[in-house]
């Protein structure tokens, strides 16, 4: 995440979380928990508010968190009544941890060229049967927007960044944002998993 990206969330970091909190995300968390083994780890990974970290523990999965912002690493702590890390994707170093991991909204900040390894490192992360969940806003470009950076993809571009691991998507869907008045952004989501190699 770049210097920019994350000045804007350390003095948005009360505001941006109040604006997530309530956000409707069934839909996502029932693609995504029927392949997590049951009472299984999951990360939450660039976690924010810590929302859906939030979910995943009340419904009686052992949830970990992280957030590359320590102002929002902190308000995620509180809401989630656990600690959370202050963690970039690219600091992520554990191997065969998670049953699932969560990327929701938060690869998007991860410069392009960075991408590659930051996905080596999530497959590194998941145990060998486990899922990782991303979504992107729906491009093929990388851009600034209101203070902070992004990285846009489409399936085309997903798919050429996971030629390079062995991370396959099982899964590929567009959606559109849940928040109000947002409802002309397009999300491309997907469900991942490593392929094993005989």
């Amino acid at each position: 995440m770049s210097n920019t990206t994350l000045t804007y969330y350390n003095q948005n970091a009360k505001a941006f979380s109040d604006s997530t909190l309530n956000v409707d995300m069934s839909a996502l968390y029932a693609e995504f928990l029927p392949h997590v083994a049951q009472h299984g780890r999951i990360l939450d990974a660039g976690c924010g508010s810590a929302r859906d970290a939030a979910f995943f523990k009340a419904q009686g999965f052992t949830v970990s968190a992280f957030d590359a912002s320590p102002e929002l690493a902190e308000l995620a702590s509180s809401y989630l009544q656990q600690p959370v890390a202050v963690k970039t994707f690219q600091e992520l170093d554990c191997v065969n941890q998670y049953d699932g991991i969560w990327c929701c909204a938060s690869l998007l900040h991860v410069p392009k060229a960075e991408l590659p390894q930051v996905f080596l490192n999530l497959q590194n992360a998941l145990k060998p049967n486990g899922v990782l969940y991303v979504s992107f806003k729906y491009g093929d470009i990388e851009r600034v927007h209101n203070g902070r950076e992004f990285t846009d993809l489409n399936e085309n571009a997903l798919t050429h960044l996971l030629s390079h691991t062995q991370l396959k998507a099982i899964k590929q869907w567009q959606s559109v944002d849940q928040r109000p008045e947002r409802e002309s952004e397009v999300w491309l989501n997907a469900l991942i998993k490593v392929v094993h190699v005989l």
